[in-house]
C-alpha cells in the first residue's frame, strides 16, 4: 500500500504476556512526553486551544441536514478499519444493477457541516493539518468529542456524509459520478484483520460476531471485495506500485516497550484502499468539471529513478532510462513472484527512492503533474476529514459546488493550505518516525553488540540508513558506511542505543 497509518498497539493477551520477556529494569524515558517534545519541536501545537475546546462543547447533538440532503440509512453501510479506531471517517456500499454495471457508494463523514471556516477548530486544524501517530499517544487532528463522537460515522447511529457515489462498468471502469449531501448509518463496524482473515479462508462467517447477525452483510461484503478487485486491476494495469510498505508498530504493556509488530496487508486493507482511491479520483474530476480549484496530493516522478534502474539491473531487470510508472509497476509484479521473500525489502528501496507526496493547488483545466506511485492524474485526499486537514478543505470545496456557491478560498489561501499540509505532512513522519526509532531504542537496548541483517534505506548528508527487520527497527550506519546506497543488504553490529534522542547506531561488518 502505498499510504497508510500507524499507530501503537498498548497490551497483550495474558498468554502473551506470560511468555514475553521483559526488559530488564532501569530507568527509562518518558515516551509520553518525548513525543509531546518532538510535537512542539516540529511545529505542532500538542494541546487544544481552550477556544477550541469551548466551540466543541457548542456543538449541537441535532444533525444539520439541508433539504438537499438524501436519506440513504436505508443502505446497508458498513466500514473497515483498525479494530481500536473511533474516528471513523469512511463507509462503504455496492449495488449490483440490472444492467449488468455495479454501484459503488463511499460516504465520508461530514466534518464540515460541525466546524466552520476560520473558527477555532479550524484554525488549530490547519495548524496542525493531520493527526500524529507518535506511538503510546496520538495527537488528533480534532478533540475526540468531535472526531470520534459526533463527526464519526459510528455503527447505530444517524451521520451526515458528503458521498460519492460511482458507477463501474464489468470491467471496472468509472461511467458516472455524483457527489451529494446524505444522511447515513453504519450498521457494522469491521476491523481488517477479521475480515482480512475471514476473505483469506482463515475464518468462518459463524466465527465473525458481526457477520452472521446483519443479513446480507457477508454478501455485501464479497460483492465489495469483487468491485475492488476490478479496481484495482485496472490501477496496475494503469502502473500502480503494488508494493509492500512495512508498518512498525511497537507494542508496550504498562508503557513500557516489549515488541515491535509488524502490520500484515490483507484483502480487507485492499478493499478499503481501492475505494479510497476511486472515491479521491472521483472527487478531484468532479471539481475540475465544475470549473473551480482543487487540492491535489501528487508524487512527482522519481529523481533518483537511475538508482531503481540499479536495483532492477541487479536483478537481470531492466527498466527505461526515463521514469514509467507502467514498467516500474511490471518489474514489481514479476519480482513478487520470483522472489516473494525478499520482495519487502525491494518494495522498502522503491518506497524510499520514490521521494515524498506533495499537496499542489490545480484550476480547473490547468495541466499538473499526477501520483506517481497510485498512477493516476486526478488524486485529491478527501475520504479522512477527521483525520487531515486537506480532506477537509476539499469538502468546503465539493460543497460548494453542489449547492452552486462561489468557492469558499482564493486561490491565495488555498496556496498558503498547500504549502502548509506538504510542510507538516513531512513534519508528522519525522515525528512519527522518531518515536518509532525511540521505542526501537528501548527495546534493543539490552542486545548491544549483536549482528543483524539490515538493508539500507537511505543515503543522505547526515548520514547512511538502514533498517534491520527482527525487530523492525531503523538506524544509522557510524562505522564503515563508504560505498552503499539504498536498496544494498549488509550485515550490521549494534553498536549503541539512545532512545532520548531516538538514535539506534550500528557499524557495517
Amino acid at each position: 500500500m502505498i499510504e497508510a497509518e500507524t499507530g501503537f498497539i498498548d497490551g497483550l493477551s495474558k498468554s502473551k504476556m506470560e511468555k514475553q520477556q521483559e526488559p530488564p529494569m532501569t530507568s527509562k524515558p518518558d515516551l509520553k512526553e518525548m513525543a509531546r517534545q518532538a510535537l512542539e519541536e516540529a511545529g505542532f501545537t500538542p494541546d487544544f486551544e481552550p477556544a477550541a475546546i469551548a466551540q466543541v462543547d457548542t456543538i449541537s447533538d441535532k444533525l444539520p441536514a439541508t433539504s438537499d440532503t438524501k436519506d440513504l440509512r436505508h443502505l446497508l453501510w458498513s466500514s473497515i478499519d483498525n479494530a481500536d479506531s473511533m474516528d471513523l471517517d469512511q463507509v462503504e456500499y455496492a449495488e449490483a444493477l440490472a444492467d449488468g454495471n455495479t454501484r459503488v457508494m463511499v460516504g465520508i463523514a461530514d466534518v464540515d457541516a460541525f466546524v466552520n471556516k476560520d473558527s477555532p477548530l479550524d484554525v488549530h486544524a490547519f495548524n496542525n493539518t493531520v493527526t500524529v501517530y507518535a506511538g503510546v499517544k496520538n495527537f488528533g487532528l480534532f478533540p475526540e468529542k468531535l472526531s470520534c463522537e459526533i463527526s464519526s460515522l459510528l455503527p447505530g447511529a444517524d451521520k451526515l456524509a458528503v458521498v460519492a457515489d460511482m458507477v463501474l462498468n464489468a470491467e471496472g471502469k468509472l461511467l458516472a459520478v455524483d457527489v451529494y449531501r446524505a444522511l447515513v448509518r453504519n450498521y457494522a463496524k469491521l476491523n481488517y484483520s477479521s475480515i482480512g482473515k475471514w476473505f483469506d479462508g482463515g475464518a468462518k462467517e459463524n466465527e465473525l460476531p458481526l457477520l452472521k447477525p446483519i443479513p446480507k452483510l457477508a454478501e455485501q461484503l464479497r460483492l465489495q471485495r469483487k468491485v475492488a478487485e476490478l479496481l484495482e486491476d485496472l490501477r496496475m494495469e494503469a502502473g500502480a506500485l503494488n508494493v509492500e510498505r512495512i508498518e512498525a508498530t511497537p507494542v508496550t504493556i504498562n508503557g513500557r516497550v516489549v515488541d515491535i509488530k509488524i502490520l500484515d496487508t490483507n484483502d480487507a486493507r485492499d478493499l478499503v484502499e481501492n475505494f479510497m482511491v476511486a472515491a479521491n479520483s472521483a472527487v478531484a474530476g468532479t471539481l475540475d468539471k465544475k470549473g473551480t480549484y482543487s487540492l491535489r496530493r501528487i508524487v512527482r516522478k522519481p529523481k533518483r529513478w537511475p538508482r531503481i534502474v540499479e536495483l532492477a539491473k541487479a536483478v537481470g531487470e531492466t527498466l527505461p532510462a526515463e521514469p514509467s510508472p507502467k514498467a516500474l509497476s511490471d518489474f514489481l509484479k514479476r519480482r513478487r513472484l520470483a522472489d516473494p521473500t525478499h520482495f519487502s525489502e525491494l518494495s522498502l528501496s522503491i518506497l524510499k527512492l520514490l521521494g515524498p507526496g506533495e499537496y499542489v493547488v490545480v484550476k480547473s483545466g490547468d495541466a499538473h503533474e499526477g501520483h506517481f506511485g497510485l498512477a493516476v492524474q486526478d488524486y485529491t485526499h478527501s475520504t479522512a476529514p477527521n483525520r487531515r486537514y486537506p480532506d477537509l478543505v476539499t469538502q468546503r470545496l465539493l460543497k460548494a459546488v453542489i449547492d452552486g456557491k462561489e468557492c469558499p478560498y482564493s486561490e491565495e489561501e488555498l496556496e498558503e493550505i498547500a504549502r502548509r499540509c506538504t510542510k507538516m505532512a513531512s513534519s508528522a513522519n519525522t515525528v512519527e518516525r522518531f518515536m518509532r526509532k525511540a521505542a526501537a531504542a528501548v527495546l534493543l537496548s539490552s542486545r548491544l553488540g549483536e549482528v543483524f541483517k539490515a538493508i539500507v534505506t537511505g543515503v543522505k548528508e547526515d548520514g547512511v540508513y538502514v533498517r534491520i527487520s527482527k525487530p523492525s527497527a531503523e538506524g544509522r550506519l557510524v562505522k564503515n558506511h563508504m560505498d552503499v546506497d539504498v536498496g544494498d543488504k549488509i550485515k550490521v553490529r549494534l553498536l549503541s542505543t539512545n532512545a532520548a534522542k531516538g538514535f539506534i547506531d550500528f557499524e557495517k561488518i
